[in-house]
């Protein structure tokens, strides 16, 4: 018998024929959910002290920054709290997506050399893996809105948007940084410290009311503050974001979702030859 022919084309940078990669990926969304929760039992999150700390964990690091904001600002109130449980717990998605997927790609490893699937399916892994560190966080906020004594209203419905958008951010940051990652390895040495960086330039110690409109201009450049800010109006304060807020984090979701996936389907058949 015969043996089958096998022929090796040299890697072309471009789109793959998107209609079939989304059905292939598709088809594949009951393994990207259990992959998730493979990877967070591994990461004890299945056991009762893991999902305990889960919720502790963003909970201990909110009461450590309020209390370095009393120290140095000598008074805080409720609303201070408030603002700072909610901003850092959806700081948290963006941040957890970007530490999980700068490696989604080279710890996948043994799997992308093994076994054919659209290999996106890993950064998305990761969002979702944010995305039920997440959601505990929510019910914790929901009881520290009604312990604090946070106003309700209507406008408050606007968190739904403004988190599909948050998601859509947290997704394309993962993407692309899975994929830079491929290219340049040193990437995931310096994330702790970009991430760090992200969490004091945006509204998460403090309000966006609260700094002058020189500097607001400048944070045009920081993809989460508008997001961050209307997040806290929301949640917090139970108003309308800005009409500003909504629109300037909208673009940059979808510019960092659209750029970061078309980079990382292009290049993504030169993986196996970088791993």
């Amino acid at each position: 018998m015969d043996k089958p022919l096998v022929v090796y084309e040299p890697f072309r940078a471009g789109l793959p024929p998107m209609r079939d990669y989304l059905r292939s990926l598709w088809s594949r969304r009951t393994f990207i959910a259990e992959f998730s929760r493979s990877e967070l039992r591994e990461q004890n999150y299945g056991s009762v002290f893991g999902q305990l700390w889960l919720i502790l964990n963003p909970l201990l690091l909110s009461a450590v920054y309020f209390l370095l904001i009393y120290v140095i600002g000598g008074s805080s109130d409720s609303t201070r709290f408030g603002h700072l449980t909610a901003s850092l717990f959806l700081f948290y998605l963006i941040a957890n997506s970007l530490t999980g997927g700068v490696k989604a790609i080279t710890s996948g490893q043994r799997l992308i050399l093994n076994t054919s699937f659209p290999r996106i399916m890993l950064p998305i892994s990761a969002t979702v893996i944010a995305l039920f560190k997440f959601i505990p966080t929510v019910l914790v906020f929901i009881v520290i809105h009604a312990i604090i004594g946070l106003p309700y209203s209507w406008q408050m419905l606007w968190a739904i948007p403004i988190f599909v958008i948050a998601l859509l951010m947290a997704l394309g940051m993962a993407i692309l940084i899975s994929c830079i990652n491929v290219y340049f390895r040193d990437i995931s040495s310096m994330l702790p410290y970009l991430t760090r960086s992200l969490l004091y330039l945006s509204p998460v110690l403090y309000e966006a009311a609260n700094i002058s409109e020189r500097i607001k201009k400048a944070e045009i450049a920081n993809p989460i503050f508008y997001l961050l800010d209307s997040w806290s109006r929301v949640v917090v304060h139970a108003e309308a974001p800005s009409r500003m807020g909504i629109i300037h984090a909208a673009i940059w979701a979808l510019a960092i979702f659209f750029i970061g996936s078309y980079f990382f389907l292009s290049r993504e058949r030169d993986f196996a030859v970088r791993l």
